[in-house]
C-alpha cells in the first residue's frame, strides 16, 4: 500500500475507525518487523484523530520501555503498576482515565496531557506491551476508543 492515509475529518468517532483500520491492515499486512509496525500504527492514529500523544511501550523485564511513537519526547521506563501505563500492564486490561490529574500515581510525562486511555498488546495471554494515548483536553476517551483501540491492537503480530 502506499504510504498515504485517507483522513476523514467530518464524521463521528466510530466512522473514522472503521475508516482507518483497513488502512493500518493494509500498512502492516506482509511486515513481518514489530517496529516499523508499531511506528506506523501510531503515525496513522495520530494523523486520523490529532491526540497529544500516541505510542507504544513494550515489556523488558520488569518494565515497560518507550517504543515508536508520535508526539513530544516521553517517559522512557515505567515500572509495573506505576501510573496508568503500569497499572494497565497489571491489570490486564484496558484503562480509561478521564482526568489524569485524578488518577493515583499518574506519571506527568507532559503537564500538558489532560486524559489517557492505555491498552494492553496481549501474545498468548501475557502482557507484552502497551498502546498509550494521551490527550490534551479532558474525558477524550470513552468505550468507542476502548473498543475500536482493542481491535487495533489485536492486528499487532509478536
Amino acid at each position: 500500500m502506499a504510504e498515504d492515509l485517507k483522513i476523514i475529518d467530518n464524521a463521528n468517532k466510530q466512522e473514522q475507525y472503521k475508516s482507518l483500520i483497513p488502512q493500518i491492515e493494509a500498512l502492516i499486512y506482509n511486515e513481518t518487523d514489530l517496529v516499523a509496525n508499531l511506528a506506523n500504527i501510531s503515525a496513522a492514529l495520530k494523523e486520523q484523530f490529532k491526540w497529544f500523544w500516541v505510542g507504544f511501550y513494550l515489556v523488558k523485564g520488569n518494565e515497560l520501555v518507550l517504543g515508536p511513537f508520535q508526539g513530544p519526547v516521553a517517559c522512557t521506563r515505567i515500572a509495573k503498576g506505576r501510573g496508568v501505563c503500569g497499572s494497565a500492564w497489571q491489570q490486564q486490561q484496558t484503562l480509561v482515565v478521564p482526568d489524569v490529574e485524578a488518577f493515583p500515581g499518574h506519571i506527568a510525562c507532559s503537564s500538558l496531557s489532560r486524559s489517557e486511555i492505555v491498552v494492553p498488546l496481549l501474545n498468548d495471554g501475557q502482557v507484552v506491551g502497551v498502546l498509550d494515548v494521551d490527550s490534551a483536553e479532558l474525558a477524550e476517551f470513552d468505550d468507542t476508543d476502548a473498543k475500536y483501540l482493542e481491535q487495533i491492537t489485536r492486528l499487532i503480530e509478536f
